[in-house]
């Protein structure tokens, strides 16, 4: 996390550092320090961590806590004094013990010699009580529109309500029920699937799913958009988000046909608004027993709020920054206009130094530090890209309170930790996030949920900061510190806030990040999720040891008491 480099003759020190950071200012970092027997090399950067410290809105609260890699140490030591001369030997241990003292004094005295344990775990009873849902499997209704193993399905559904989960969630694959011809439905299987649901006495969280399932991270099933709106394509491909090199992505539609009649006679919002209005109409059974509570809207890939600009069927890995996703006629005929209306006809085009999806802000002229980024042109371009994304969750929600007035609508953004910590956020700014170092980008997203009364769906929850820097520390990653720009943003646009787990989670301390995210511990006004989704019902949540630290974690999330 940090260079490290403290002048030493002939010594070797195994040691480590915990600073990490989370929404209430305090700091834990691991870093394992190895010192090999040399001349030359180390000194803390206090500078640098102090500049990190003071920029923080709660910079009080730090706590560093050092310890001593005590077995590793001394297994070194001994594997030492067998093969070194007596002589050497002791130089060594003098040299270990200096350099141990030297930093452990080091991070006390910048700590003002506070140097604090490790707190004890949470106790949540009596907080507030947040209702969870857990996603069912992305292939729970087959491609032929059945349910997938019901009696097995059932077995689960009993050992979840056991648990005391409040519901389900289940994505409405579009590709699945107007999968042949526009405009029919058939939505027999997610009527059996909903009725089952219904007798295992629990309730139900639906997504209507506009995109693909299959090549991202997750995905283990294939589900294609509609064959019909694949023939399309194949005559007109620019109903596909398109990235710089003229790479068609038909994971869903671009924005860019919203309003053009390119879907046989209909837009894309007609299309999308035609797809709820009969599911609200063929369903409406379970919405008037209570069984369904939320509709969330699938809004891009992956069913969230973003442009599909780190796509793995295109070469994208992890921590790669991405594409613009704007090269489609459409959208780029609405770069041009927004440029002629700005004055700056030759702005009418995308950034062409912003690297590839695998490359670092730093070796781009747009996103590294100082970088085109925050030029002019780039400014105009970003808010323009930014925009495009709003006004697409704008005009889809609307048309989804609609469809289900009188419902609970909700929609999802995607927790893009990485590159974070720079000053470009380079990842964010792919996706539709114009989210800099000196702007909020999630403020004008909450403020077009409040507009729409939808609930703020946010990603990532359980994801510590700490670990993606030992796992990842060139991504410069920093979920911890997204997470609490979001829910802030989102609080003061006054609008519910629910979250789920980015990745598989089955241990308590993943467990307990997503509860102090849940329930902040020192929130003035007391604000809390209003409910949670876990990621995913498997073979794996259902194995005894991992089921049970589930069970207990669902208690604490209602606020019980459980040990």
């Amino acid at each position: 996390m940090m260079a490290v480099a403290m002048l030493q003759q002939s010594m070797s020190i195994a040691a480590t550092a915990k600073l990490g950071f989370n929404i209430r200012g305090e700091f834990r970092v691991q870093q394992q320090l190895n010192f090999n027997r040399s001349r030359a090399v180390v000194s803390w950067g206090y500078a640098r961590l102090q500049r990190f410290v003071e920029s923080t809105p709660q910079k009080q609260q730090l706590r560093i806590l050092l310890i001593a890699d005590e077995g590793q140490q001394q297994q070194q030591q001994a594997t030492r004094r067998q093969t070194q001369p007596k002589k050497l030997r002791a130089e060594s241990s003098i040299a270990e013990d200096v350099g141990s003292r030297s930093i452990d004094s080091g991070l006390a005295h910048f700590v003002g010699e506070n140097v604090r344990q490790v707190e004890p775990e949470r106790d949540f009873t009596g907080t507030a009580r947040i209702p969870i849902y857990v996603m069912l499997p992305l292939d729970t209704i087959t491609p032929d529109n059945k349910v997938a193993n019901p009696e097995e399905l059932k077995r689960d559904l009993e050992a979840l309500r056991s648990a005391e989960v409040d519901g389900v969630m289940v994505d409405c694959w579009w590709g699945l029920v107007e999968g042949k011809v526009p405009q029919q439905y058939d939505w027999s299987g997610y009527s059996h699937l909903f009725k089952i649901v219904r007798d295992a006495q629990l309730k139900l969280q639906v997504v209507m799913s506009f995109h693909q399932c299959g090549g991202n991270v997750g995905d283990d099933v294939n589900i294609s958009l509609p064959q019909w709106v694949l023939d399309i394509g194949k005559e007109n491909p620019d109903v596909f988000f398109t990235d710089q090199n003229g790479v068609r992505n038909p994971e869903c539609l671009t924005w860019g046909v919203d309003k053009r009649r390119v879907l046989r006679g209909r837009t894309a919002v007609e299309v999308y608004y035609d797809y709820m209005r009969s599911f609200r109409q063929n369903l409406s059974d379970f919405f008037d027993d209570g069984t369904i509570t939320e509709i969330e809207v699938g809004l891009g890939a992956c069913g969230e709020l973003r442009y599909p600009s780190y796509p793995e069927n295109n070469g994208w890995k992890y921590p790669g920054i991405g594409e613009f996703q704007c090269y489609d006629k459409y959208l780029m005929e609405s770069l041009k206009k927004a440029a002629e209306e700005r004055g700056h006809p030759e702005w009418a085009t995308g950034p062409s130094n912003a690297g590839g999806y695998n490359s670092m802000p730093q070796d781009t002229g747009f996103f590294r530090d100082g970088g085109d980024y925050d030029s002019y042109y780039g400014r105009f371009f970003l808010n323009w890209y930014s925009k495009v994304l709003i006004e697409h969750g704008d005009q889809v929600l609307r048309l989804a309170n609609l469809a289900f007035e009188g419902v609970k609508i909700a929609a999802k953004v995607s927790g893009i930790h990485w590159w974070y910590k720079t000053a470009s956020h380079a990842a964010e700014l792919a996706a539709g996030f114009y989210n800099p170092a000196n702007r909020d980008g999630y403020a004008a997203i909450a403020n077009m949920l409040a507009k729409n009364e939808a609930a703020f769906n946010f990603t990532c929850v359980e994801l510590r900061t700490l670990d993606q820097a030992e796992g990842n520390p060139e991504a410069m990653a920093d979920p911890e510190g997204l997470v609490w720009q979001v829910l802030n943003a989102a609080w003061d646009a006054a609008i519910p806030v629910a979250s789920e787990n980015a990745l598989p989670c089955f241990d308590r301390e993943g467990y307990n990040k997503i509860l102090e995210n849940a329930k902040p511990r020192k929130d003035p006004d007391g604000r809390h999720l209003v409910a949670f989704t876990y990621l995913r019902l498997n073979d794996q949540l259902m194995e005894k040891e991992n089921f049970q630290e589930f069970a207990r974690f669902v208690k604490r999330l209602h606020g019980k008491c459980f040990p």
